[in-house]
């Protein structure tokens, strides 16, 4: 059973937003004010260790007065909460500034001083001559620029890996050379604060993984700190406020640390996918203490610390995890415990950049409990928890000093009703070696896994037979973990079968988002980069995406090589050479350089991350000109996983060359566009150029006049073909009408793997054969989404088909999700638009479907739509956030009365009417919440 209150549960923010504006409507004296809400800094409510010296200030406009567009604004921007309160911003006082701007604000005041915390407010004027209050006050805290800022910290380790076995870039593949199993460090400091502080502020990165401690408390409640990165280039560090944890007196700061990506070790019969070896766990930190007198103290690691190892007797990301109770010492990060038997920390090398951790930590969020447990074979207890989901386990256990319990995680149960792990790496467990003192707890700290099933061996669960006297297992519970960006949308609708896809579509998701968008939860773990771009819709729907977006940019940048080349995994921990560089260079992977950031640019009005990125750009695009034969490229993977008649894997349909060279042609459109945003004219003139000749090649090669047809007239090729826009107009809707073809001819069973299926997804929803989608997805008698469902999947799979044999819990194919929001549910971008400031509202009511009802908190804002259809009539509510416009497509003949809060729309002045087409009354509104119905004819 999942154990979850939803009265325990704060809502989520578009729940808050919606809540906010019914309390507007249905209070009349509240809804005429003018007010600012949500204030972030770089994307966050109260962000520290901001990286950037400019970033970039957002706040929503709030009203239930409708069509409320900013006029104007005013920034105060105060190094003390005090000189704020009385209005002074003696940092920035942007004086009242004529514009609508309300996202992507660049700060612009005096210098920001690392490691010191800003306070702001705002204050609007809009179109209806209203003028809000003040805003309350939003903080941020600066982080460390460079080396000079942390104050003489150095890097330090129990012990230091030699330099001859240092691997920063593995093959994979390649025999081992050695076998280790490394010392997993405690590390500590005792220090005395001259006064009490009034700030506390720990800046600290320990690699691979750690968790800190000051004065025997856990700092934070994050996991799998700090964000995983190509570590010869730079790594991660995370920012606490632990002001309440600092006292006056003796005090002791304690890390443990953990080996994640940095270190994986070679230890027999546990799994490795690969064998990066960065190097033994270090780390560096300060501790910057400030006093009401305004002085300052520091205290950062250095040669004076001490270590000792620690219970946690192996670590690894990809084979688990072992700890050994009897080893703790009790009290070693307070200020009393005595480590006279501690050694030296040793002072060492780290990579050359530490930069801020900005995108969302991981935390536990969903806790499962077993929905049954079973003796499988004689001491072997498997414990079902009803969802395949990323976690960890946390165990509960009575027994004697010195006895081991050994817990598998695995997706599958195999023929035998023990686990499997046989589809994602076998050889990860967890191990707890008991201390014998009453009940015990205990949760690995420094990796995990994807399952729903965990076999239990060395102890019995409480009150089930035990005749050996093993452990008593009192709980076993499932904890779920992920990235913890915020959730940013729901979707529901009347169909069940689709309401099922979009919560096994959601678990896949959401068991990837870790501090890379990992393919899957077990065997790989890593970063392969496709699915950030073709992923992305449905992704940034559901959650607020822009800081991991950006993260996993900055990996792009550092994995990319000299030549120009962008690996399809970033960070890159791996280079796969079997199949030669297929699995290292494949465009429609690559190419994620150029997509994410043109869709984060369209999604969240970034145009900084434009800038950022655009050498990266540049450089890829020229190493693919190196690449291209006669414009074309047919290196990489194609369409994987699409359904053919072998098994899965590379494309079957379509042949080597259309998705590459047709992704290439795509690169070069966005990069036109982005040069010509950055005044990069003449380089928008060249990319321009090639991409006519890229096209003229493409069409040359694959395109047949006579049938309208692409290359094989896969699914694939011909939706790429239209998406891309390298179909000539007077051609476009009849190789539409080939691609619905052929699904008819299939019985509307799809084909389009990896790389095709989002693609035929968007063409048919552009062309409106939102029916046609329905029909390929609601149905469970192919492979397909229904097929995973009704084959007893709880998250989507890496194959069509739900194979037994590959990844049970993968992101790549989750591509439907982005049609629940803007196809069925009607939300979307207006061609041209930023941020969602122009917003088309066109719902599909297709297939049974009577009714759905969605959400997106947009940057600016709340989108809501909620529909319902009968024999007769259909009916519309639309949310619409200030500062927007949107054009509401409405299902209707002309002839049909068309009703707003139940008067015609001749009687709101506030609505414009742009006519009837295609079926469709079309609408143009400005902000608020309206009620449309679509009744019998005039």
């Amino acid at each position: 059973m999942k154990i979850r209150s939803f009265l325990s549960f704060p809502p989520s923010p578009a729940a808050a937003v919606l809540l906010t504006l019914i309390v507007l409507i249905y209070h009349p004296a509240a809804a005429q004010k003018l007010t600012v809400a949500n204030l972030k800094c770089a994307y966050q409510a109260h962000p520290l260790g901001v990286q950037t010296r400019t970033p970039a200030l957002s706040w929503e406009l709030r009203s239930s007065r409708r069509n409320v567009r900013q006029t104007a604004y005013r920034i105060l921007v105060s190094d003390s909460r005090k000189g704020l309160d009385q209005n002074i911003g003696n940092a920035w006082d942007s004086g009242k500034v004529q514009s609508d701007a309300s996202i992507q604000v660049s700060y612009a005041g005096s210098a920001l001083q690392p490691a010191r915390s800003y306070y702001w407010k705002v204050k609007t004027w809009d179109n209806g001559s209203g003028i809000s209050e003040w805003s309350a006050s939003g903080e941020w805290q600066m982080g460390l620029f460079g080396k000079a800022d942390w104050q003489g910290a150095r890097w330090i380790a129990y012990d230091q890996l030699p330099a001859e076995r240092v691997t920063v870039l593995p093959v994979d593949g390649a025999k081992d050379t050695y076998r280790d199993n490394n010392v997993l460090p405690l590390l500590r400091k005792p220090f005395t604060p001259k006064k009490q502080p009034t700030k506390a502020t720990l800046f600290i990165s320990g690699l691979g993984q750690f968790e800190a401690y000051l004065n025997g408390q856990k700092i934070g409640n994050h996991f799998l700190d700090p964000g995983w990165t190509k570590y010869d280039q730079h790594a991660q560090y995370v920012t606490f406020d632990v002001t309440n944890l600092v006292k006056s007196g003796p005090n002791a700061l304690g890390v443990m640390l953990g080996n994640g990506f940095y270190y994986v070790p070679a230890v027999k019969e546990r799994y490795r996918k690969l064998k990066s070896a960065f190097g033994h766990p270090k780390l560096i930190c300060r501790l910057a203490l400030t006093y009401a007198d305004g002085s300052h103290e520091d205290v950062v690691s250095d040669p004076t610390w001490r270590t000792a190892a620690g219970p946690v007797t192996f670590s690894s990301i990809y084979g688990g995890e072992d700890y050994n109770a009897t080893l703790e010492q009790a009290g070693w990060a307070t200020a009393a415990f005595q480590d006279k038997s501690w050694r030296p920390v040793v002072a060492v090398d780290g990579p050359p950049q530490l930069v801020a951790q900005e995108q969302e930590p991981l935390r536990v969020f969903d806790t499962f409990k077993a929905q049954s447990t079973t003796q499988a074979q004689p001491g072997k207890w498997v414990y079902d928890f009803g969802q395949n989901a990323s976690g960890i386990i946390e165990i509960q256990v009575k027994g004697q000093r010195g006895d081991t319990v050994r817990i598998t995680p695995a997706e599958l149960l195999g023929a035998d009703k023990t686990v499997t792990q046989k589809n994602t790496g076998r050889g990860f467990y967890f191990t707890y070696i008991l201390k014998g003192s009453g009940v015990e707890t205990w949760r690995p700290r420094f990796t995990y896994y994807g399952f729903r099933y965990a076999q239990v061996e060395g102890g019995a669960p409480k009150g089930q037979p035990n005749p050996k006297n093993r452990p008593e297992i009192l709980n076993l519970t499932a904890l779920h973990t992920r990235n913890s960006a915020a959730s940013a949308g729901s979707f529901s609708c009347s169909n069940d079968l689709l309401n099922r896809t979009n919560t096994l579509i959601d678990w896949a998701i959401k068991s990837n988002l870790a501090s890379v968008m990992t393919d899957c939860p077990h065997r790989e773990k890593l970063g392969w980069l496709e699915q950030t771009h073709l992923m992305g819709g449905s992704l940034r729907y559901g959650y607020d995406m822009a800081t991991l977006c950006r993260k996993t940019l900055a990996d792009m940048r550092a994995s990319q090589t000299a030549d120009g080349l962008v690996p399809e995994i970033a960070p890159e921990f791996v280079k796969f050479e079997w199949g030669g560089d297929m699995f290292r260079d494949s465009p429609e992977w690559g190419s994620a350089s150029i997509i994410l950031p043109w869709y984060v640019y369209q999604w969240y009005g970034d145009r900084q991350v434009l800038a950022e990125n655009y050498d990266m750009m540049r450089r890829y695009v020229a190493y693919l000109g190196t690449k291209a034969q006669g414009h074309m490229l047919a290196q990489g993977l194609g369409d994987w996983y699409d359904l053919g008649p072998k098994p899965p894997g590379v494309s079957q349909l379509t042949p080597m060359g259309v998705t590459g060279t047709a992704t290439y042609y795509y690169d070069l459109t966005i990069l036109a566009q982005i040069a010509r945003l950055l005044g990069k004219n003449d380089e928008a003139s060249a990319y321009e150029k090639l991409g006519t000749e890229v096209k003229t090649a493409f069409n040359a090669k694959f395109f047949n006049p006579q049938t309208k047809q692409y290359a094989t007239g896969s699914q694939t090729a011909n939706a790429m073909a239209v998406y891309m826009g390298l179909v000539a107009p007077a051609d476009k809707a009849a190789v539409v009408e080939n691609i619905v073809q052929d699904l008819r001819t299939r019985d509307n069973a799809l084909t389009a793997g990896d790389i095709g299926y989002r693609y035929l997804l968007r063409v048919l929803e552009d062309a409106g054969r939102s029916d046609v989608i329905f029909a390929m997805n609601n149905r469970a008698d192919v492979p397909g989404y229904g097929y995973q469902l009704a084959h007893g999947a709880t998250a989507l799979t890496e194959s069509w088909a739900a194979l037994p044999t590959v990844s049970n819990n993968h992101l790549m194919l989750g591509h439907l999700t982005e049609w629940f929001y803007s196809g069925l549910a009607g939300i979307r971008p207006a061609d041209g638009s930023v941020a969602f400031n122009r917003i088309d509202i066109r719902p599909e009511p297709v297939g049974d479907v009577t009714s759905a009802k969605t959400s997106h908190l947009s940057p600016y804002g709340l989108i809501a739509t909620d529909w319902k259809k009968s024999a007769s009539s259909f009916e519309l509510t639309v949310t619409i956030p200030a500062n927007t416009t949107a054009t509401i497509y409405l299902p209707a003949p002309a002839s049909a009365r068309v009703t707003e809060g139940g008067q015609p729309l001749e009687k709101h002045p506030e609505l414009e009417s742009l006519g009837f087409a295609e079926g469709r009354a079309r609408i143009r509104a400005g902000s608020g919440t309206y009620h449309f119905e679509v009744g019998s004819t005039l």
